[in-house]
């Protein structure tokens, strides 16, 4: 596949922005080449500058779910922008898609609109902090919130252990107040509680995890957590910038029926704009200003573009459930079709999928954690992912993310993708 366009691009872009993106793993650090990049896109498909048409994997990280440019969502924030597109003070927007939202979702009184989902697991961890009157958090190796301090923490050297910085520029003050465990290991979370008791504000964790690749919770593992927290008086906090409004309507919470005392959400809740929220019971919520004593704001939360692509998105969701189970079978039907053509050609692999939410580890041994997906051939990875992008199938540039499917997808589509699988397997160990 030519991409000469592309290459002059990253080259100029280099000169005037930091490893030439906006977000590292753009870069194709992970997989090595050249970053393609993307004129435009409509429904299942992306085109790049240099005239090729990929079938696209990632959807802008989630928020797709219909696929790009869907003609609802491009009609509201034309009309809306047509009218002003930012005027930092209330709109009836932001009342109209709060409702909605908190009638989808388990669990919620009252929502808070910010601007990125970095910002929504930020505030969500500073109000469980003020809400408690505890300052440390638990988070899991693995698992991504954003780039706030906070969550940019790695494990220190022993099971229960105060995590360490992973990034210059965090300090050491910072990083004592995070504590790491081990995703789906309820007795390393039990260790860790019990070595900072009566410390804990929170847990944050995705209920699915996305960020080393799509890895479900294990049998009883959100059950234990929501356990744990309830005895410990801890909350429990639920990053759902992934999952929310894709796995089913009311997200995780609705699926997997669990609880969480506040949840994050960011992605599909703007309709693919900047956008991120963060919600609970009016309880915790309430300590929030302008009513309560956590402090948190911003110039552009509940921009009306990003409500009224948000509120655009939520409604046809809402309306049209019937998506959630479209697009779950046709990720189901992916998933066979890429088993059985790595299958065929004796190729190591495990395929982890919850939903709409699929990724190809290429290892044998079940992949339920952050060490468990180190663990697998990467050099495999990078084979595969060119040799899909050669195929004009386009799916993250690392293999610690996961693939998600929107329902423009047609099973043509996922028939050309199973067949160039089935392509490239030959070359893989």
């Amino acid at each position: 596949m030519k991409y000469q366009r592309s290459s002059s691009l990253f080259e100029e872009a280099q000169n005037v922005i930091p490893g030439g993106v906006n977000s590292p793993v753009r870069a194709f650090k992970a997989v090595g080449g050249t970053p393609v990049f993307v004129e435009k896109a409509k429904g299942a498909y992306l085109y790049d500058v240099d005239g090729n048409k990929l079938i696209d994997y990632i959807n802008s990280w989630g928020p797709m779910i219909l696929g790009h440019a869907y003609d609802p969502v491009v009609n509201a924030v034309i009309e809306k922008a047509k009218k002003g597109t930012s005027f930092g003070m209330p709109t009836e927007i932001e009342t109209e898609i709060a409702a909605l939202a908190v009638s989808m979702v388990p669990n919620i009184d009252k929502i808070r609109f910010v601007n990125s989902g970095t910002e929504a697991c930020m505030s969500a961890v500073r109000l469980a902090r003020g809400f408690t009157g505890k300052d440390k958090i638990i988070k899991f190796a693995g698992c991504y919130h954003g780039h706030s301090d906070s969550f940019l923490i790695q494990a220190g050297s022993g099971a229960v252990t105060f995590g360490t910085p992973n990034s210059p520029g965090v300090t050491e003050g910072t990083a004592k107040d995070t504590l790491l465990a081990n995703y789906n290991d309820l007795k390393n979370v039990e260790e860790v509680i019990t070595a900072s008791k009566n410390e804990i504000a929170c847990i944050i964790l995705e209920p699915v995890a996305g960020n080393m690749g799509c890895i479900p919770p294990a049998k009883g593992f959100l059950e234990g957590l929501r356990k744990l927290c309830d005895e410990n008086k801890i909350l429990l906090i639920f990053d759902e910038v992934m999952t929310g409004f894709r796995l089913a309507a009311g997200g995780a919470q609705e699926l997997f029926g669990i609880k969480a005392d506040i949840i994050c959400f960011g992605k599909v809740i703007g309709g693919g704009l900047p956008v991120g929220a963060f919600a609970a019971k009016a309880e915790i919520m309430d300590y929030l200003a302008p009513i309560g004593p956590v402090y948190q704001a911003g110039t552009l939360s509940g921009n009306p573009l990003a409500m009224a692509a948000g509120l655009a998105m939520l409604k046809e969701l809402n309306e049209n459930r019937e998506v959630f189970n479209s697009i779950n079978k046709k990720t189901e039907y992916l998933q066979k079709g890429i088993e059985q053509a790595l299958t065929s050609e004796n190729v190591k692999f495990t395929i982890n999928r919850l939903g709409s939410m699929i990724s190809v580890h290429f290892s044998e041994k079940p992949v339920t954690d952050f060490a468990s997906a180190a663990e697998a051939n990467n050099e495999n990875f990078k084979k595969f992912f060119h040799g899909m992008l050669n195929e004009r199938i386009y799916i993250a540039p690392s293999a610690f993310e996961t693939w998600f499917i929107c329902d423009a997808l047609s099973y043509a589509d996922l028939d050309s993708t199973i067949a160039a699988c089935k392509k490239i397997a030959k070359d893989l160990k």
